[in-house]
């Protein structure tokens, strides 16, 4: 069976993510004290309740525990943020990712049993930081503070040779995890396969090593 997400607090991140899940077909649960929010929502998710996603009892009523993935979008509000963290973690729900509003925010929800915890202000910093630097990075996401995955405009040295004329793992240190043609994705690329006019590469590794090839390309 597909995935089941629930999203509690239906902010603009919130929304986003519930409405990008459903239109990829997952089931979601749209979550928020609001009823005018509720009501916005209600056709762009399966279900929408209104619910105080402090009050334990509530959360039981709606089988929350039932979703594989619960995220916790909720905006300035802190300690509302921490409180429904605790609850879900305290009621068994398998996977709860929780939206940060800084780094502190960030350090109590690890320590108190968030699975994942996003900084979505923060990495879309980074992201149009890098993307002013260097256009030719067209995205960027950040696996861990040394590691990150480049998706690089392949430069116009790299056209009609294949990875292994061009040896990248060697020469920078990084991996070529697949190389983008149009809507065309290949996930598994291998040594033979040859660079086009307008490929994008999509290449992990450290930071510093990612850097190099973006400057020396």
């Amino acid at each position: 069976m597909a995935k089941q997400f629930a999203v509690v607090g239906l902010g603009r991140f919130g929304t986003s993510v519930a409405r990008t899940l459903y239109e990829m077909g997952y089931d979601v649960l749209g979550i928020d004290s609001d009823d005018d929010i509720i009501q916005d929502i209600a056709d762009l998710v399966t279900h929408a309740v209104t619910a105080d996603s402090t009050d334990e009892n509530a959360l039981k009523s709606i089988g929350i525990r039932n979703f594989d993935v619960v995220i916790v979008a909720i905006g300035n509000d802190v300690k509302n943020s921490i409180l429904t963290t605790l609850i879900l973690k305290e009621l068994g729900v398998q996977y709860i990712v929780v939206k940060a509003q800084d780094e502190l925010h960030g350090k109590v929800l690890e320590k108190i049993g968030a699975d994942k915890v996003v900084y979505p202000e923060r990495d879309m910093g980074y992201r149009v930081a890098h993307n002013l630097v260097s256009p030719n990075i067209l995205d960027y996401i950040e696996l861990a503070p040394d590691y990150s995955i480049y998706e690089l405009q392949a430069p116009s040295k790299f056209i009609g040779k294949s990875l292994e004329q061009l040896d990248l793992r060697r020469r920078y240190g990084v991996n070529v995890m697949a190389i983008k043609h149009g809507k065309d994705i290949n996930i598994s690329p291998i040594a033979t396969d040859l660079l086009h006019q307008g490929d994008v590469l999509v290449v992990v590794g450290k930071n510093e090593d990612l850097d190099e090839l973006d400057e020396n390309r």
